[in-house]
């Protein structure tokens, strides 16, 4: 076995299976395993067994891929070092607490680097990328509801919204974004509109938004008609099996501009 050169902090979904071929407990699937050089699992907050670990194989940098589920930040059980990180926080959210990790790591030697390191390809362009074509009444839509997710993400409270004829149906918080989905789409019964954004200061090593067949099918059984995501700045899994999924299901996925624009691809 080769020595490991670099580490990737793993969350569910398929973001850790094309991160280490792009590259190279509980949220992670055990499949990952057969991708890598070595594994260590880890509960999330045990932030001094992860830097040891790092530390025993020689590991220098390091990328965040796959979700933590929002819970699981909230019902830690942290270590001492975790512990003493936690304590210096005056807000306790998703930036701050991985903005502090990256400041455990860097002090230990260990460089975070950008969550899209290696997967430039698998960033959304822009227009309409799978699915039917837009009407007038759901352009006007995706150029709302971007701008409201980008007010609503500079206030961190979420990075997606639902929207339908210029209303906000439903808001991301702390509930995550499929949960978002299913209520948005109740209310908008077959013709909603899903907008995900980056913050407005995303940082890149964490929490860059990510768009898979999954969120598809999601949207699809709410009844979300137009997935709407942010051009060169979110990542979308397994390309050819997320626009098969639109096409399958008539759910159209545009990448929309800074301000929204969603024209065609």
């Amino acid at each position: 076995m080769t020595t490991p050169s670099l580490g990737l902090i793993a969350g569910n979904n398929r973001y850790p299976f094309l991160a280490a071929r792009a590259a190279f407990e509980g949220e992670t699937d055990p499949a990952l395993a057969g991708e890598v050089e070595a594994i260590e699992w880890l509960r999330v907050g045990q932030l001094g067994r992860l830097i040891k670990t790092f530390q025993r194989w020689g590991i220098d940098r390091a990328m965040m891929c796959g979700q933590i589920a929002p819970k699981n930040l909230f019902d830690l059980r942290p270590d001492f070092r975790a512990l003493l990180m936690l304590a210096k926080l005056r807000e306790r959210n998703a930036e701050s607490i991985f903005g502090a990790i990256a400041a455990e790591l860097a002090a230990a030697g260990v460089t975070l680097l950008p969550a899209t390191t290696y997967l430039e390809d698998h960033l959304a362009a822009a227009g309409v990328l799978a699915g039917p074509r837009l009407g007038r009444g759901a352009i006007r839509d995706v150029e709302f509801g971007m701008r409201i997710a980008k007010a609503v993400s500079a206030l961190d409270i979420g990075q997606c919204v639902v929207v339908k004829k210029g209303t906000v149906l439903a808001a991301e918080a702390f509930e995550g974004t499929d949960e978002c989905i299913r209520r948005g789409g109740a209310l908008g019964r077959g013709a909603a509109v899903l907008c995900k954004v980056s913050k407005p200061k995303q940082d890149l090593r964490f929490d860059v938004p990510v768009v898979g067949r999954r969120t598809v099918e999601t949207a699809a059984a709410a009844g979300v008609a137009v997935i709407a995501v942010e051009a060169g700045r979110t990542l979308l899994l397994e390309k050819p099996e997320l626009f098969a999924a639109c096409e399958a299901s008539g759910v159209t996925l545009v990448g929309a501009g800074a301000k929204g624009e969603a024209g065609e691809a």
